[in-house]
């Protein structure tokens, strides 16, 4: 077989399906060369690119290195811009080389579509590239910063007002991001989460038209209750500096226009000399060939082919796959002579993530709203680093989205999050309150009876019974754990000196606690009362750090008993591992899964702004 030359333009969603699906299939065979040109060394995860602009998640997690997604592959990647594609010398010219290809994949997707609206290239952002999602974070950032420091209202309100123009996808999603973003915004500048205003600004008189009403209805409700401002019927047909201006004649005083209201075909084709159709898309067959050229094939969203009379393959990440995967499938049909493969849209549905913690999806029939729509996402995202082979950048998604992010931004909140590495001391904060609660447990009950009762699931019942013998609630006994330091104050002389009573037991302890025993317990009924007392002591201290309330005061307090019960032989060298144990989870452990999640910010909000009042960007106190 001769030689042949797989070129791919583009190293989008549809681009890499493609080059993985033929790199795979030629990995032994030399006669076939694949070579991936992107003006980009790296692949963006483009359905994410809100997460970065509302600083979700860093700008390197949305973006994946190519050599780590082709590592050990025959896939040869050209970082370069491409000028021109000449069909009649199958050649393509970049800006620092050209390659000839005997088969052509174009997917260099598309870009944001402006409709000629006046403004919209000077004022607005736009938010279809890694670049796009930095540029509007840094500027929201710097934004929000300089509004807190100016004393006119009008323009500081029109400083804190964000607009987004489009309720798709993108604009939506976008303007979710906002709401949750906004609660850290305002606390770092000093501001009420009330001096930020959210618009949601769209032509047609419904949102989110690509989602069955029902599910775009929720989402609608979702937006309303956080206070997000949707203006419907209302298109822009000018955008300002500092406003934008409606087809009714109204302004919207805003320094923040987000552009997301349509997509065309990337600009770079047009002087490709290749029949368009709407919004720019070239047109294809249902093998997703070029329908003027041979060996040519155009994927994802810069594809245009009918499934439908009128209704073009959609321009979603599902589409983008499935027609990369089309096209790698019929080059293998040409190259090896075997049949083409048409065209068939499988698609299991659609979700819009509406900040981290809702969303709204419709699964194959299936609606779902709020964590469980998101979670699906998520499930849907993994999903696809399986179908690029790439377990790397699954782990990187992973850490990103659970456990690399702030403020309770993720479906599981701060549960997992890694900032206080908290998570992984949960098995050790159970370890160390089963400790504390065996210890009570043995007191409460008697050694033998509590033994017994825990000793399998049938015979936990008895706790209920009745105290056991040996229990230190009841009789005039003071006990301690080992036998050798038990004795009874029955028939102790009232004339004996204070700590007479007490001889048997400080003569076995070292002498600094002999002393401080002589001092805490000058009589056996002081003794029998803080034997007691400690009972539930060491209960509250294991319930404590078992339910994650006040855990660093608990596992200070655990420590300090250790210590002492330790040193005075009250307890035996080989329990001193909860010493350690102890200490470890004075990090804050109770903050996850535990009550110190709720609590200490509760109390730390409540008794700071009682204390020290609310915090302003600008103070004007009358005199």
């Amino acid at each position: 077989m001769a030689n042949k030359n797989i070129v791919i333009i583009g190293a989008g969603y549809a681009g890499v399906h493609a080059a993985k699906k033929l790199a795979k299939k030629y990995k032994k065979d030399d006669s076939v060369t694949i070579t991936l040109i992107d003006r980009h060394s790296y692949h963006t995860m483009m359905t994410e690119l809100h997460e970065v602009a509302a600083h979700r998640v860093e700008p390197d997690a949305i973006q994946f290195d190519l050599r780590k997604l082709f590592n050990r592959t025959k896939v040869n990647l050209v970082t370069d811009n491409v000028t021109h594609v000449d069909h009649d010398k199958k050649k393509v010219t970049t800006a620092h080389g050209e390659y000839a290809y005997d088969y052509l994949i174009l997917g260099m997707g598309g870009e944001p579509n402006d409709f000629g609206t006046p403004g919209v290239g000077e004022h607005a952002f736009t938010l279809w590239s890694w670049e796009d999602a930095v540029r509007l974070r840094e500027h929201i950032e710097k934004t929000v910063a300089k509004a807190a420091t100016v004393h006119d209202q009008a323009t500081r309100q029109a400083m804190l007002t964000f607009t987004v123009c489009g309720s798709g996808f993108t604009g939506i999603e976008m303007v979710g991001e906002l709401i949750e973003w906004k609660e850290r915004l305002a606390k770092d500048n000093k501001l009420d989460t009330e001096d930020i205003s959210l618009y949601v600004v769209e032509a047609a008189p419904t949102i989110l038209n690509m989602l069955e009403r029902k599910d775009a209805d929720k989402a609608e409700a979702y937006l309303n209750k956080k206070g997000v401002k949707i203006l419907k019927d209302s298109p822009i047909v000018e955008v300002k500096a500092e406003e934008i201006v409606l087809k009714s004649g109204e302004s919207l005083p805003t320094h923040t226009l987000i552009w997301t209201a349509g997509v065309k075909a990337n600009s770079d084709t047009k002087d490709y000399g290749m029949e368009t159709a709407r919004a720019g898309r070239l047109k294809v067959n249902q093998y997703m060939e070029s329908d003027q050229y041979d060996s040519v094939y155009v994927i994802g969203d810069l594809a245009y082919y009918e499934e439908e009379p009128g209704k073009p393959t959609p321009q979603i990440v599902e589409a983008a796959e499935q027609t990369g995967t089309t096209a790698a499938k019929n080059i293998i049909s040409e190259i090896s002579g075997g049949e083409k493969t048409a065209y068939e849209g499988k698609y299991h549905g659609t979700m819009v993530s509406i900040g981290a913690r809702y969303g709204v999806a419709n699964l194959m029939g299936i609606s779902l709203s709020g964590w469980f729509a998101n979670f699906m996402k998520h499930m849907v995202n993994l999903y696809y680093f399986m179908g690029i082979a790439s377990g790397y950048y699954m782990v990187q998604y992973i850490r990103h989205e659970f456990f690399g992010t702030k403020d309770k931004r993720n479906i599981f909140r701060d549960f997992l999050t890694r900032y206080g590495n908290v998570l992984w001391s949960l098995p050790l904060r159970i370890f160390v309150a089963g400790f504390w609660l065996v210890e009570a447990g043995t007191k409460i009950w008697g050694k033998e009876t509590f033994e017994n009762a825990i000793s399998s699931w049938s015979t936990v019942p008895d706790l209920f019974k009745g105290l056991g013998e040996g229990s230190w609630l009841v009789g005039d006994t003071v006990r301690l754990p080992f036998e050798w330091l038990q004795t009874t104050t029955s028939g102790a002389s009232e004339a004996a000196s204070a700590t007479e009573w007490a001889t048997p037991i400080l003569s076995k302890m070292p002498g600094i606690f002999e002393w401080f025993m002589k001092i805490a317990l000058p009589t056996p009924e002081m003794a029998i009362f803080m034997q007691k007392f400690m009972v539930f002591i060491e209960l509250a201290i294991g319930l404590a750090i078992l339910g994650g309330l006040f855990t660093w005061l608990a596992n200070a307090a655990s420590a300090g008993f250790l210590v002492m019960f330790t040193l005075s032989a009250m307890l035996g060298w080989d329990k001193v591992w909860a010493l350690p144990a102890s200490i470890a989870l004075m990090n804050g452990s109770g903050r996850t899964f535990g009550l110190d999640y709720w609590v200490i910010p509760f109390l730390q909000q409540k008794l700071g702004h009682w204390w020290y009042g609310k915090e302003r960007a600008i103070y004007q106190d009358k005199k």
